[in-house]
């Protein structure tokens, strides 16, 4: 499973900081998908962030960008739904005569 060796990486680059491999399990439940749990390991090898909370506002970040995200996706998707019912409402309506 490649989000078990997502978490691996986390749980690797957190412990070369010194921080226990319980903390990488909460964030990586937190975050749930492979993807994110990349992100925030590779912020975590590149920024070696310098506290706990530096760490867990990154994984907030993150879960905000996707959350914004989601919610995005989701408007468009029912904007899209009203916009063609009304569509058909509409050509209903309005059949060209002959």
């Amino acid at each position: 499973m490649q989000t078990r060796d997502a978490r691996q990486v986390l749980m690797k680059n957190l412990q070369a900081l010194g921080y226990p491999k319980e903390f990488g399990y909460v964030l990586a439940n937190e975050l749930k998908t492979e993807k994110l749990i990349y992100k925030l390991a590779h912020y975590v090898y590149h920024v070696q962030p310098q506290s706990a909370e530096e760490i867990a506002d990154e994984m907030l970040a993150l879960c905000a960008n996707r959350d914004t995200w989601r919610d995005k996706k989701f408007a468009q998707y029912y904007n899209d739904k009203v916009t063609q019912s009304l569509n058909e409402d509409w050509n209903h309506n309005h059949e060209p005569l002959e």
